[in-house]
């Protein structure tokens, strides 16, 4: 219970960091001298850039998804395991 808490307050955090920086990047280039080609230029790269974090953070989201799975199937083999002792005791 405590790690899904944990997850979802990384993802909330993660979620609050990018849009953070998403609205920082587009104040920071309403407000900049730039001629209207230099701030295309800007924005192809930045928004490349996102795209990149946002694909980062994707992978490392679904590799943590994957891990809280395994863990949980260990979890479940582990009490089918315990079961399956408590009910050989019980018989025998």
């Amino acid at each position: 219970m405590a790690d899904q808490t944990q997850d979802n307050e990384g993802t909330s955090a993660l979620a609050w960091f990018i849009t953070g920086a998403v609205i920082g990047a587009t104040i920071a280039v309403l407000y900049t001298p730039r001629s209207g080609k230099d701030t295309r230029r800007l924005l192809t790269e930045r928004t490349q850039q996102s795209c990149d974090a946002i694909s980062g953070t994707g992978k490392n989201l679904m590799d943590a998804g994957k891990d809280m799975f395994e863990r949980g199937r260990k979890l479940i083999d582990d009490a089918s395991d315990l079961f399956e002792q408590g009910r050989k005791l019980v018989r025998g």
